[in-house]
């Protein structure tokens, strides 16, 4: 079905962030106090919900929104080592092409959104950032109000549990993209409404078959 407003999400969506986080990760453990993340643990935590992630990790809730904010001064310094995927940019610009209006809800903060994203920042109407770990439903909804249009013309794209969680919290449909953070086999145990193993299955399913250019 055609979509009016695609509400995308970032890291791990929009932009190759894994490396990055898993380079970075013990470090924030140690400062904070929780479980480092050994290689033998990556695989498993791909396929947990993010509450269970949390769990595993012994993650202290209080202190998530101080490690929120050092994440996102980190990302902030490693903005040139984190890249968009290969065939983003021609996926966006398909879709705003088309009539479909792109938001961006993510936990970084606004400036290294637009870092991250470059030139096709500019492509997105709504940008609604800093979001809580489990933040998105009201983002979500502030957004759906911005764009003006009703809930049932609306996705959300993500890459992990709670994203496909938070869409059902506000009734909009979810896609889950197969090549982020969490496992496509936990993702898909949740029957999310699209499931995207390419970058250009995107457009296809949001506004049709447009065809696809490949990026030189």
């Amino acid at each position: 079905m055609p979509y009016s407003l695609a509400i995308f999400d970032l890291d791990g969506t929009l932009v190759d962030s894994f490396p990055w986080f898993l380079r970075t990760i013990n470090d924030v453990a140690d400062r904070f106090g929780f479980r480092r993340v050994r290689d033998k643990d990556v695989e498993e935590l791909r396929h947990a919900s993010t509450r269970e992630i949390l769990a595993r990790l012994e993650v202290p809730v209080w202190k998530l929104p101080a490690i929120a904010r050092h994440a996102r001064r980190l990302k902030g310094e490693a903005a040139a080592e984190i890249s968009l995927f290969a065939g983003a940019e021609v996926m966006l610009r398909t879709l705003a092409e088309s009539g479909v209006q792109l938001a961006l809800v993510t936990s970084d903060s606004e400036v290294n959104a637009k870092a991250k994203l470059g030139d096709v920042a500019s492509l997105f109407s709504h940008f609604d950032c800093a979001a809580s770990v489990f933040g998105k439903p009201a983002k979500f909804r502030r957004v759906i109000r911005r764009a003006g249009v009703a809930p049932p013309e609306v996705i959300s794209i993500g890459d992990e549990v709670r994203d496909i969680e938070a869409a059902r919290a506000v009734g909009i449909a979810c896609g889950a993209v197969s090549w982020g953070y969490a496992a496509p086999a936990a993702l898909q145990a949740l029957a999310p409404d699209c499931m995207f193993e390419h970058m250009r299955d995107i457009p296809d399913t949001l506004c049709g078959n447009v065809g696809w250019i490949s990026e030189a």
